[in-house]
């Protein structure tokens, strides 16, 4: 790797198409990479932000953010508040055979004792902006159509793109760049980086409805998702959710946890699952406001290394989303920091060697933060796999909250070692201890 005495360091305030070189290049502008952007830059170093689409556009989501969420938000500098066009949420609803329970986020010195609710073509668009702002030179319609590499050591020294509209071949260089171009990514299959087959794969679908519950505070979360066309109605892996989005309307949408067993018609079944909602939420099918759109969940790190020959993987592209929950936003967000600071630390190094030795240790930050957490949510999916043990444990814990507040913080994954609650101590312990693989 080039010493920082060798490197380009163009006027990052007239970015152009013409400024070929950085100290970083982050591929793809979602949470993760607009993230990482923003602390890279804010340190001082040049960062080229490639973004294939145009702002604002569409992603599949849910639109919740939990407590995770706000603080890395609120540790960007980002106002949070109602008046800033966010909708605060109170906590968790969970729902199961028409009974529900209510939990209050935690208040935790850690993490805010609420979450946020925004749409995703808005909120992807102000965390770019945000990076960009701090220092970061977003590039947008960059699409990046394969790595370039030393041929000599086969290691990633920048990426050729198709610029615009009219697709112009533009190619860009550094010496560090980060893949956060979602569950396909392209670029780190063509550097050789591929998913494992041994970890599940998710999927989500989602539409939004008109609805006079627009501006409940609390996300609600649906356990007893089935398949409708199965005449044991047996149980899915996974729930569906309804999210108010303070606007008139809800996000509605259903994420299964792992699909290997199963194949529907995931469309058909959101739709099915929207029609047997209770008469209060207002769902009929005038009342939809845009088409069902669906994506798959990369979890529980799936795709390795992490680094490797220049490149870091984050978000999507290094499978960051939760096993358990299908939660993906805040640990895209963390793992863009913890890229950043690695790189941080790599760049300050004196030898290539120095420098390779600090980026190795972003798949350790990954592996000591999420590891356990994550084992934990691949038994929990696991379980969610088996209907007879879930219906049974359902059936007999619904209406015992203290077990019901248990699978709510496994499920958020809030918690604080020095907590005077046991429950909190017990939890981080175990988040830790469970073996990764």
């Amino acid at each position: 790797m080039p010493g920082p005495e060798q490197q380009v360091r163009p006027d990052r305030h007239a970015a152009g198409p013409t400024e070929g070189s950085a100290d970083v290049i982050v591929v793809g502008a979602g949470p993760a990479g607009s993230t990482a952007a923003y602390h890279l830059a804010r340190t001082g170093l040049d960062v080229l932000l490639l973004e294939k689409s145009a702002f604002p556009r569409e992603k599949v989501c849910g639109d919740g953010l939990t407590p995770r969420t706000v603080k890395q938000l609120v540790d960007m500098g980002v106002d949070v508040s109602e008046e800033a066009g966010w909708l605060h949420n109170r906590g968790l609803r969970l729902i199961s055979a028409r009974r529900s329970l209510e939990f209050d986020w935690p208040e935790l010195s850690a993490f805010p004792g609420y979450g946020l609710v925004r749409r995703r073509a808005d909120f992807d668009e102000l965390l770019a902006r945000k990076a960009a702002s701090a220092g970061a030179r977003l590039v947008e319609r960059a699409n990046v159509a394969g790595p370039l590499t030393d041929e000599r050591t086969g290691r990633i020294i920048g990426v050729g793109v198709k610029l615009g509209e009219e697709r112009k071949p533009v190619e860009y260089r550094a010496p560090i760049v980060v893949a956060a171009d979602g569950n396909s990514t392209r670029l780190s299959v063509a550097m050789k980086r591929h998913r494992r087959t041994d970890r599940a794969m998710g999927v989500a679908y989602r539409t939004y409805f008109t609805t006079p519950r627009h501006d409940d505070r609390y996300l609600e979360a649906w356990l007893d998702l089935r398949d409708p066309t199965d005449p044991a109605r047996r149980l899915l892996p996974g729930y569906a959710w309804v999210f108010g989005m303070g606007d008139g309307t809800a996000n509605v949408g259903l994420g299964v946890l792992d699909t290997e067993k199963t194949d529907l018609d995931w469309r058909d079944l959101l739709r099915r699952w929207c029609a047997d909602l209770p008469p209060g939420y207002g769902y009929t099918p005038d009342a939809v406001t845009e088409p069902i759109r669906g994506s798959a969940l990369p979890m529980g790190l799936n795709r390795q290394p992490h680094y490797a020959d220049g490149l870091l993987l984050i978000g999507d592209a290094g499978g960051t989303v939760s096993p358990g929950t299908g939660e993906g936003i805040a640990y895209a967000m963390e793992s863009g920091r913890y890229a950043a600071e690695t790189i941080v630390q790599a760049h300050a190094r004196r030898t290539d060697r120095g420098r390779e030795l600090a980026l190795r240790a972003y798949p350790q930050a990954l592996h000591s933060a999420y590891a356990g957490y994550f084992a934990l949510g691949r038994l929990a999916a696991d379980v969610l796999g088996r209907p007879k043990l879930l219906g049974a444990a359902g059936a007999a814990g619904l209406g015992q909250q203290a077990l019901l507040k248990v699978v709510f913080r496994l499920m958020v994954n809030l918690t604080e070692p020095n907590s005077k609650d046991a429950l909190d101590r017990l939890l981080h312990l175990i988040g830790r201890v469970a073996p990764g693989r």
